[in-house]
Formats: structure tokens, C-alpha cells, sequence
């Protein structure tokens, strides 16, 4: 049988717990995390929170995700007509490199599988593996067609076009 990228539907809060027992089972995981500035009384805290709240992405076939489901923490699988949705790999990549290279993250629902996609924002436009970054008023946006979200990051003036990293590094220019 086949590994793909499945996605596990977890207890609220539990993303954590349930990775560490995935983690002493062997079985690769992901929980892209953003950090947060909070807000206490009187000081400022960074935590870093789970960017999608409630997935656990995992790397198994069919047969151990589905056998997956009986772990504490975790309700079911994420379907898509009916089966198990299948996350591509060029998309566990893509948001692998975002929440590395980029803070300040939200998420806007899409619909799934859409084949609708943004182009000529200020004719600037960069394509990673067919999806489309758009970048516009310090913002950059990637879609994420087979989990329906697309991640957007506020960047800052010097982390756009700075001495020492350019978010043009790892993206190809797109034809506008």
C-alpha cells in the first residue's frame, strides 16, 4: 500500500498530544505552528499555536489511518466525498516552507478543489508548484486547493525585499 498525507481531526487543544503519540509510535506527523504575540496584564508573550486548529497531518496508508481514529484525542478522519482526504505532497511542502520562512499567519476558507485563482495583483505574482502566491500591500498568499484554506502572511517592508533573505528565493516568476 501507498503512504499519502492524510489529515487526523483532533479534540479542540489536544494537536499537540495527540502528535507525541504518534511520535512514540513511529509514524511521521506535522502541526505547522504559527507564533502568536499575546497580550497578559502588563507584558507581551510569543506562543506558538497550531495554524490549522484541530488537524494533525500524517504520513500512513489508508489501512493505519483509519486504525488511527481509535487514539485518544482524535474524533476521525478528514473526508472528502466519502473517503479519506488524500493532502498532496507539494502541499505539506508548501506550508512546511511557509511557516518557516513567514510569521503573522491567518487563514481564509476557499472553496475545496477550486480552480479559481488570483492573478495580476500589481502584476507581481509568483507560482510554487501550480499555486499561486500573489503578492500585494505587504501581503503574500499561497492557495491550498485540496485542504479549502489559504494561508495568508503580513510581511514587513525589510522582509520583502531585504539584504538578507528575498521571498523571491525559493518561487519562479509566474507569466502575467
Amino acid at each position: 500500500m501507498q503512504k499519502n498525507w492524510y489529515v487526523l481531526y483532533t479534540r479542540q487543544q489536544c494537536e499537540k498530544k495527540v502528535a507525541a503519540f504518534l511520535v512514540k509510535k513511529k509514524i511521521k506527523n506535522f502541526i505547522p505552528q504559527v507564533c502568536v504575540d499575546t497580550q497578559k496584564s502588563w507584558r507581551n508573550k510569543v506562543v506558538f499555536k497550531p495554524l490549522f486548529k484541530s488537524y494533525v497531518f500524517v504520513y500512513v496508508t489508508e489501512q493505519e489511518a483509519l486504525s488511527l481514529i481509535h487514539a485518544d484525542g482524535v474524533i476521525n478522519l478528514l473526508h472528502w466525498l466519502g473517503k479519506p482526504a488524500v493532502i498532496n505532497e507539494t502541499e505539506i511542502n508548501a506550508i512546511q516552507e511557509f511557516t518557516n520562512d513567514y510569521q503573522n499567519i491567518d487563514l481564509e476558507k476557499l472553496a475545496v478543489n477550486s480552480s479559481v485563482i488570483e492573478r495580476n495583483i500589481y502584476r507581481s505574482s509568483y507560482e510554487m508548484e501550480g499555486n499561486i502566491l500573489a503578492v500585494k500591500n505587504k501581503t503574500i498568499k499561497i492557495n491550498l486547493p485540496s485542504l479549502g484554506y489559504a494561508m495568508i502572511a503580513k510581511l514587513k517592508e525589510e522582509s520583502m525585499f531585504g539584504k538578507e533573505r528575498s521571498i523571491l528565493q525559493n518561487y519562479t516568476f509566474a507569466q502575467s
